[in-house]
């Protein structure tokens, strides 16, 4: 896989006194897997909660990639599982573990099949240089107003209520989390993986400037940049992982 892809990631912490969103990425010969979670609580506690999230995930897949190989969905989701349990290991005596939230937006690729998983608001694009093929839909009020036909796409980043979700990974309770089994991915198309920070202030149609076959680095770099101004002030952690097959 590693010859296969060419990858880009960022995180800027925006207006935000802390940065509570994170990052991972694994990249092997036979797969690769890109994550993205967005904290949730109060002092530390999201902080922790994305961090554990990611950093776990990424630990166990070694362990779960041939059972994804055979399993698909369902060990993707077991994986997910292993990954909170450990995480409710790591939070255990620690009081910020009541209120530790955290969205997450997995990619998995291998030769034979693309898995998107989500939870929350952190979205998954998959997009090539004329459109935007498709997108993880939000666990969120804004997204059920979209869906309801009461608010566009765009108004869905500046709603009153776009911060509040319907679901999160919380280690109190169990994780529910959309998993997708997609074909893989063909030559020049891009995974763009984002925080709410992202989306937000990008339009779809300006993403598509990240599936060009010129576009790399400087374009995500820019295109970050651009969503903080467009928050005049009150910009959200901004994190954003870019992932083309060659």
């Amino acid at each position: 896989m590693l010859t296969e892809l060419e990858f880009y990631q960022l995180t800027a912490i925006g207006n935000r006194d802390v940065n509570q969103d994170c990052m991972a990425h694994r990249v092997c010969a036979d797969y690769a897997v890109f994550v993205v979670a967005d904290g949730l609580g109060g002092h530390h506690a999201g902080e922790k909660a994305s961090q554990f999230f990611c950093r776990l995930l990424v630990a166990l897949a070694d362990k779960y990639q041939p059972q994804i190989h055979l399993r698909g969905e369902s060990a993707v989701q077991a994986w997910i599982a292993d990954t909170i349990g450990k995480m409710r290991e790591l939070f255990a005596g620690d009081p910020d573990g009541s209120n530790a939230h955290t969205t997450c937006a997995i990619l998995y690729l291998d030769p034979r099949q693309a898995i998107t998983a989500h939870c929350g608001d952190s979205r998954i694009y998959r997009i090539n240089p004329e459109r935007v093929l498709w997108r993880t839909k939000d666990h969120s009020v804004p997204q059920q107003l979209y869906d309801e036909g009461r608010i566009s796409e765009w108004e869905m980043g500046a709603h009153p209520d776009q911060h509040k979700l319907t679901r999160s990974i919380n280690v109190l309770m169990p994780a529910q989390v959309d998993v997708v089994r997609c074909p893989p991915m063909l030559e020049g198309e891009t995974f763009v993986l984002c925080s709410d920070g992202f989306w937000e202030f990008v339009k779809e149609q300006e993403m598509l400037t990240l599936s060009q076959p010129d576009s790399g680095k400087a374009e995500l770099r820019k295109m970050a940049k651009m969503a903080v101004l467009r928050a005049q002030g009150h910009s959200d952690n901004v994190t954003v992982q870019w992932v083309r097959k060659l």
